[in-house]
């Protein structure tokens, strides 16, 4: 009972926090220039003839964002089904005895939200 509070607790504040911790524009801190190598010779091989822009750096952070954002909506809404499910098994069994299964579920879902919230710290 006490993981399955766990787990609601965790989603509930996944919920509400993936406004601002997640929403949010990721800032990159410019990397220190050597002047003896060519501007943009240092991001990448075999990628020194094609520059790099301010421009093309946003649109990755963004779209690297993006992509983050989608995996973690798609993990709380895991989480919410199987929470929903584990609730749905534990009102079925008999209060002094838990199902093995019950048990894997809490477990799945524990992993899986120390995950998310791990990703949302980033």
């Amino acid at each position: 009972m006490r993981v399955l509070q766990v787990a609601l607790a965790g989603m509930v504040l996944l919920m509400m926090g993936s406004g601002g911790a997640v929403g949010g524009q990721m800032t990159q801190t410019p990397i220190a220039q050597n002047p003896s190598v060519p501007r943009g010779a240092d991001h990448g091989a075999g990628l020194g003839d094609i520059p790099n822009s301010p421009h093309l750096e946003e649109q990755q952070a963004r779209a690297r964002n993006n992509e983050r954002q989608q995996k973690l909506v798609a993990d709380t809404n895991k989480l919410l089904a199987l929470a929903t499910d584990l609730k749905t098994q534990v009102d079925k069994t008999d209060k002094g005895i838990m199902s093995v299964d019950v048990i894997k579920k809490a477990d799945e879902i524990e992993k899986l939200a120390h995950s998310v919230k791990e990703r949302m710290k980033g």
